[in-house]
Parts: structure tokens; sequence; C-alpha cells
């Protein structure tokens, strides 16, 4: 019995990559729908039906609970449903599901955010018209990513995997903020299992397909005035 595929809302940045990713490593068909942040395309009305947060990504799965369509928004929670969906990537027992939960939990609200603030201050903020150039918001950001850098750091010394010896959606929610550490302008000298398990989820050919989609649709808005008012000033 094949399924119908999955609707997917989404443009290749962070987020995005979480839930192509799951999608991917999880074999679950999907047809895609690219939403030009840079455009605006967020806030479609039909979009803001699906996701009122006027962000992607989002899904709409025709075999929802009960084997009618839902639409989910918030890539947290899209890949706690696909998870319980699937029964893959949220460990065997209910401890490991709660460990998992914390660890997404953090991405959520923690390195997400913050990382963000850090991509914004330091790489958008001064190319603007006119420019922002705040050294106590460049240092805050950066700062206070490494130091949940450092916190991923010491929990990846003691386990293989973000919430133990077993591969997840926390881990996935990660890697697409942390593979930026660069952007970030982070330094991976001082961790080196955290470097480990960057290489070990770049290697993934699931992390793979999913970074790959739509890539050649990432651009650089330090160079697209038009989009740094869509998505800086609303």
């Amino acid at each position: 019995m094949t399924q119908d595929p999955i609707e997917l809302y989404y443009w290749p940045t962070p987020n995005g990559w979480k839930v192509s990713i799951a999608l991917e490593e999880m074999d679950l068909p999907y047809a895609l729908h690219l939403v030009d942040i840079g455009k605006g395309d967020q806030f479609d009305p039909d979009f803001l039906k699906i996701a009122p947060n006027n962000r992607m990504p989002a899904i709409i799965d025709p075999e929802g609970p009960g084997g009618t369509p839902i639409s989910l928004f918030e890539s947290g929670a899209i890949l706690q449903y696909l998870a319980r969906k699937t029964g893959r990537f949220y460990g065997e027992t209910e401890r490991d599901r709660i460990t998992v939960d914390q660890w997404l939990m953090w991405q959520m609200g923690g390195l997400g955010p913050m990382a963000g603030q850090a991509h914004h201050f330091l790489k958008y903020a001064p190319a603007m018209d006119p420019p922002n150039d705040l050294p106590y918001a460049k240092d805050r950001y950066r700062a206070e990513t490494g130091r949940l850098y450092g916190v991923l750091d010491r929990q990846l010394a003691k386990h293989e995997f973000v919430a133990g010896e077993f591969y997840s959606i926390a881990d996935m929610s990660i890697w697409g903020w942390a593979s930026l550490w660069e952007g970030q302008q982070q330094t991976l000298d001082d961790k080196p299992h955290m470097a480990r398990w960057l290489e070990t989820l770049t290697a993934r050919p699931g992390v793979q397909r999913g970074r790959a989609l739509a890539a050649e649709k990432r651009g650089d808005f330090r160079k697209d005035t038009a989009s740094q008012s869509v998505l800086f000033k609303r």
C-alpha cells in the first residue's frame, strides 16, 4: 500500500532542512512547494491557513490521524509528529523520548533563535541600507551561540548522538544550524565532539539529500535589498 505524498512547504534554510532531512531519513514520499521567503510567499493568505505564524516549514499530511488530512506548522512539532507517525528516530523507550524532547526544545528555544540572531547581526544588519553595525548585538549573540555549542560539545562527549547512542529527530533539528558555525563566527578547535558529530551527520545520505533540496535557491540576502525589506522590516 502506497502512501499519498506529504505536502512540504519549504525554503532551503536551517529550519527548512530539519523537515526535508526528516522526510528523507524516514523514506516518506513528499511533494515540494517552495515558499520564497525573500519574495514574501510566507504572507500569502493560502499559506497562512496552514502556517498562521507566516513561517515555513509547514506540511499537510493527507493521511493524518484517523486517516484524515492534517496540517502542521513549527518545525519541532512537525518532527515530533513524523517520528510518532513512523515510529522512527524517537528512541525505543519513554526515557529516550523524554531526552529527545529535551534536546529538541533546547534547539527550538535556544540554539535556533540565538544562532539566527548571530547570523542577522553579524552578516545581514551591517549590509542593510543604512548599515546597522551594532557591536553589542554582535558580541552578545556570537557569545551566546558559542556557549550553546559548548553545551552541545559536552553532551556529545558522553554520547554518540545528542540524545544518547541513537540518531534522532533532535540531531536533525540541530544539525542545520550547527553546520553553519563558521557564519556564526564560531570555532570547533575547542569542540572536538561537536566536530565529530557534524562529520558523522554530514556523511549520512538522508542528510545530504535533505540539505540539497532546492539548494540552488539559497541566496545571499546581504546583496538583495528587496528581500531584506520583506524579511527584516515586517
